[in-house]
C-alpha cells in the first residue's frame, strides 16, 4: 500500500495516478471520493472533525478491502501522524507493507502557481485556492512516519524514479 501525502499542489495526485497506472493497482484519491458525495447533501453541515473522519474511514474502508483481496493499491489523500499509525497497523494486520511518501513544493511561488493554474475536474467537488493551502498548511503538520519526500520542484519523471525504486515490484 503506497500512500502519497502532502498539500495540495504539491504533485501527489499526478505522481499515484502514475505510478498506479504503472504498476496495474486501482489509485484511491479522497477528494474524487468526497466530490462523489457532495451533490447529494451528505456533506452539508458537516464540522471539520466529522469530514475529516469520513474522508479517512472512506479510503480506510477502500485500503481495507484491497488488503483483504491480497491487492495493493496507491492513495492520494492529505493525512496526519494518527492517520497514517493507523493505516500502518491495519496494512500490517494484513500482512501488508505501507510506504509513505510526502511530497512537498519547497519553492512557495511555484507551488502558487501550480495551485491556482491547475483545474482537476473532480466531478462534484471545488477547486482548491492558494487561500485552501495556506489553510491546510496551518491545519496539517508534515507527517513524520515516511520513507521517502518528494519535491514537486523536481520534473515530475524524476520523482516517478525514485518513487517507483522505493516501492517493490
Amino acid at each position: 500500500m503506497v500512500v502519497l501525502t502532502g498539500l495540495p499542489g504539491t504533485g501527489k495526485s499526478t505522481l499515484a495516478d502514475l505510478l498506479a497506472r504503472d504498476a496495474g493497482v486501482p489509485a484511491f484519491a479522497g477528494d474524487w471520493l468526497l466530490g462523489a458525495l457532495a451533490p447529494h447533501g451528505i456533506l452539508d453541515g458537516l464540522d471539520r472533525p466529522t469530514l475529516l473522519a469520513a474522508y479517512y474511514d472512506l479510503l480506510s474502508s477502500l485500503v481495507t478491502r484491497q488488503l483483504l483481496l491480497g491487492q495493493s493499491a496507491v492513495v492520494d489523500g492529505v493525512l496526519d501522524d494518527a492517520a497514517v499509525a493507523a493505516w500502518r497497523e491495519n496494512v500490517g494486520e494484513h500482512g501488508g507493507r505501507l510506504v509513505v511518501v510526502e511530497c512537498v513544493c519547497s519553492d512557495e511561488a511555484v507551488h502558487r502557481r501550480r495551485v491556482e493554474a491547475r483545474r482537476r475536474g473532480i466531478p462534484g467537488w471545488h477547486e482548491v485556492g492558494w487561500d485552501h493551502v495556506e489553510r491546510m498548511r496551518a491545519e496539517f503538520r508534515p507527517v513524520t512516519d515516511t520513507q521517502l519526500t518528494l519535491d514537486a520542484v523536481a520534473p515530475v519523471d524524476s520523482n516517478l524514479r525514485l518513487l517507483t525504486a522505493l516501492v517493490p515490484d
